[in-house]
């Protein structure tokens, strides 16, 4: 099965880009409500995701920021705990079971690195019991 068809297109995920400050990455997770959003650089290179639990750790660390003082703070300069490995494009099904184990969402990059979007875990719950469902069927 190609994952294109479970593809969730980068026009349609909330992302930041790696300049962003704190104060945007959390002001576009609160807007969208995502609890996890994908990293990009300018070029449109995936550079990682960042998690609401990445921002709360780092606020702690960095003593509670006034949303001012979040302005000057890149959000690359926040530790992040999780590494969501992205898988390219032409990967199959079982390349994102394994990673959506570990992971909410798994990035979706083409042959350049380039994020094209993601594959959410529900979509591939959803597969796996559609499947699942069909062979019961027999």
């Amino acid at each position: 099965m190609n994952i294109l068809f479970f593809l969730t297109p980068k026009e349609e995920v909330a992302y930041v880009f790696e300049d962003d400050s704190l104060r945007q990455t959390m002001e576009r997770m609160e807007h969208r409500r995502f609890s996890c959003v994908p990293i990009i650089n300018k070029e449109g290179k995936y550079v990682g995701s960042i998690s609401e639990g990445d921002v709360l750790w780092g606020l702690k660390k960095l003593g509670f920021l006034s949303l001012k003082e979040m302005e000057k703070i890149p959000i690359t300069t926040i530790e992040r705990r999780a590494h969501y490995h992205p898988v390219r494009v032409d990967s199959n099904m079982e390349d994102l079971i394994g990673k959506a184990t570990q992971q909410n969402y798994v990035p979706v990059v083409d042959d350049g690195n380039n994020f094209i979007g993601i594959v959410t875990r529900k979509d591939i719950i959803q597969y796996c019991y559609k499947k699942l469902s069909a062979c019961e069927e027999m």
